[in-house]
């Protein structure tokens, strides 16, 4: 009989074997389940949440710094002068004034007083293409400060405009008649998770020298700008990202390193019986042996055996793993990924313990005397 026919033989006996002790054989394999689970389940969520924080903070590029110009007793803000030498500095792409009205009254058919307006410029959207659901962005046109359209958020149409089309719709804001020319993207930002507008009606953009004329000020106090690559050297939203693999990759370790103390109590189960396999079938080896079964044969059986054990558990086990990773996700409201490598990690260590815990019991099983076996009662 070649190898290949000895090895099919071999797992058909395992699987046999299995079934006829089906309780024992399913408490051994609850410690890998578990294990497997653990580590799959813990590991896709540190994924799950680290391209979650990644998405955000690419969200705010990793090309572009944020400026805010305070208040002191020789400087009040920045002029629109000292914006153009910004924009004249070599390696700048752009410079993008914000202006903001923490809250404005708002009109539509209802009053609304609490709904944040913001003024953004059309190099704003320029860079941030993608921020724009619907209709359109602010052009170099509207930047006179005579040009009266808004851009709203899902949360003002949601509560103040009820759903209903918005598009070349008009609302007053703070008595002064905008048209609404488009709607923002949800933002999924990391500075949009640090500030909270739960209180708030919605968010409304407006070209940022209304803003200015709003709130009576000619002064910017806050402002983007967009660098090119390899002109200065900052700690800069590219290097947090970084630092952000350094943490996910500890977290990682650290989390699998927990969890793999399962795998290792599993293991024990699984050698444990193994061992008690191999005193309850003493006489069956010794039978085999004498009728001519070596004992690398006689080895294999056992060692297939506890590895069929240990990788059914494992497949069991990366079920679980993924489950528990898409109930988080879904709690979590993030997106879920499957973790390839976390199932290539489950799948090795529960293979590997099967190996390491079943080679032992299976090496005492090949060296005992067929005729001291024989005689076991």
């Amino acid at each position: 009989m070649n190898n290949l026919a000895i090895i099919k033989q071999s797992f058909i006996m395992s699987l046999q074997n299995i079934r006829a002790n089906k309780m024992r054989s399913f408490l051994t394999m609850l410690g890998i389940v578990i294990g497997v689970g653990a580590v799959i389940g813990l590991i896709t969520i540190v994924e799950i949440v680290s391209g979650t924080v990644m998405g955000s903070l690419s969200g705010l590029g990793a090309d572009m710094l944020t400026i805010n110009a305070y208040s002191s007793a020789t400087k009040d803000g920045l002029t629109d002068n000292d914006i153009k030498i910004l924009d004249r500095v070599e390696g700048v792409k752009g410079v993008s004034p914000t202006a903001e009205q923490i809250t404005a009254t708002v009109a539509h058919k209802e009053v609304y007083s609490k709904t944040r307006v913001q003024g953004r410029s059309d190099l704003y959207f320029l860079q941030n293409p993608e921020c724009v659901a619907a209709g359109r962005a602010f052009t170099a046109a509207d930047m006179n400060g005579s040009a009266y359209v808004c851009i709203v958020d899902e949360d003002y149409i949601r509560n103040a405009l009820l759903g209903r089309a918005v598009l070349g719709s008009r609302i007053l804001i703070n008595g002064v008649r905008y048209t609404i020319v488009g709607v923002a993207k949800k933002d999924d930002s990391l500075m949009s998770y640090m500030t909270d507008t739960s209180r708030l009606d919605g968010t409304i953009l407006v070209p940022y020298k209304n803003v200015l004329s709003m709130t009576g000020k000619t002064r910017i106090y806050n402002m983007d700008v967009y660098i090119e690559e390899d002109y200065f050297s900052v700690i800069n939203m590219e290097s947090l990202g970084s630092m952000m693999d350094q943490v996910e990759g500890l977290m990682s370790g650290l989390l699998g390193g927990i969890a793999s103390i399962s795998l290792l109590v599993g293991g024990i189960g699984i050698m444990n019986m193994m061992l008690v396999s191999v005193s309850e079938r003493t006489k069956e080896i010794g039978l085999r042996k004498a009728l001519g079964a070596a004992p690398s044969r006689i080895q294999l059986q056992f060692l297939i055996e506890s590895i069929v054990l240990s990788v059914i558990g494992g497949l069991i086990g990366i079920a679980l793993g993924m489950t528990i990773a898409y109930v988080a996700s879904a709690i979590m409201q993030a997106d879920f990924t499957v973790s390839f490598s976390a199932i290539a990690l489950g799948v090795g260590f529960s293979a590997g313990v099967g190996i390491i815990f079943g080679w032992f019991p299976a090496k005492r099983a090949s060296e005992l005397n067929p005729i001291d076996a024989l005689r076991a009662e």
